[in-house]
């Protein structure tokens, strides 16, 4: 019997896990964003000294979940699952780096909701009590983003005023049975959301309802206050996806502006910066959640929060077949003790 079920979509974890550590690794645009100071490394080039795109990810991932471990008690053969993903085919990035770490490994691909996905599923791995310490992470890279997704840089395609940036970065947490540290209390799992767009330089237009779906389906299932949430961060929808979400979640009855905020428009100064609609990519809720919201929780600047990355769930052949954009949400709710 599912004990730990609230209401369609919820699960409570009873044994709430602790991320005890985080790391996070970003690139050089990044480095000169308002964020810069949350973050444990800045690169120096986006190559990363390796030969290409795809390789400096993969090193970026490594360097993260090794960084991460780091910082705690631990050694990387103390972890007994890695929970990770990015947005290249066959997770290349994600499943090169891990080749080196020789952990137990799943690899996901929830696209730019990878964050939040990795966070739901080793955490309940350590409720159930089949795990005592997993490592969750993600990572994304302009360059092999636009590569696979896109265009070729060199083309110097103009992109439109609703396009984001996809942010270069990793950030990975480990997650314990045991230890110090803000707790995983809550997670609502999304749905795969299509309201028909199409516009692949429009993602956040295509992710707004997945997010809007999910964090109203987790006050729905648990009827928790809204107040009681110090902040209530989107994965990367981006200005423009921020303001769609948070108009439908008016009309549904869920004010959440006072503590709303989206990853994508924390992490770029879109003006200085010429990001336009602000950042997206795995990397970019990792990052911003393993960088600066988990930096604020530990110094108890906040007790609760609502992470909830969100993902477009197309690919290069979905684009040419002209399909729409199916997206999702998963919504993580982290608290102090």
């Amino acid at each position: 019997m599912a004990q730990k079920r609230l209401g369609n979509q919820t699960v409570q974890l009873q044994n709430s896990p602790t991320i005890i550590a985080t790391a996070s690794i970003v690139g050089p645009k990044e480095g000169k964003g308002p964020l810069s100071s949350y973050f444990d490394k800045i690169l120096e080039d986006d190559l990363c000294g390796e030969k290409s795109w795809e390789l400096a990810e993969s090193k970026m991932v490594k360097e993260a979940m090794q960084m991460a471990i780091d910082k705690t008690s631990y050694v990387m053969s103390n972890v007994d699952y890695i929970f990770a993903g990015d947005l290249l085919n066959q997770l290349m990035s994600t499943s090169f780096a891990v080749r080196d770490l020789k952990r137990p490994f799943f690899g996901l691909y929830g696209a730019c909701s990878t964050m939040s996905e990795s966070l739901s599923l080793a955490s309940m791995i350590v409720d159930g009590g089949f795990s005592d310490l997993v490592i969750a992470g993600t990572s994304s890279h302009f360059c092999s983003a636009e590569r696979q997704f896109r265009f070729p840089l060199e083309m110097g395609s103009q992109r439109p005023l609703t396009a984001q940036w996809t942010v270069t970065g990793s950030g990975c947490a480990v997650i314990s049975s045991k230890g110090k540290g803000p707790k995983i209390r809550r997670i609502t799992t999304g749905k795969v959301i299509d309201e028909g767009i199409k516009d692949p330089n429009n993602m956040g237009a295509a992710m707004a309802p997945a997010a809007v779906d999910t964090i109203r389906t987790y006050f729905e299932d648990t009827n928790d206050d809204i107040d009681s949430f110090d902040i209530i961060a989107t994965g990367d929808l981006g200005k423009l996806g921020m303001d769609i979400a948070k108009e439908f979640l008016m009309k549904s009855g869920y004010d959440i502006s006072k503590i709303y905020t989206d990853c994508g428009v924390e992490i770029f100064d879109s003006k200085k910066q010429d990001t336009h609609s602000g950042g997206s990519g795995c990397g970019c809720s990792a990052v911003t959640f393993c960088g600066y919201i988990y930096n604020k929780l530990i110094n108890k600047e906040f007790n609760k929060v609502m992470l909830v990355s969100t993902g477009a769930l197309l690919s290069p052949t979905s684009t040419l077949q002209k399909q729409s954009i199916p997206s999702i949400a998963h919504a993580v709710i982290i608290q102090n003790d």
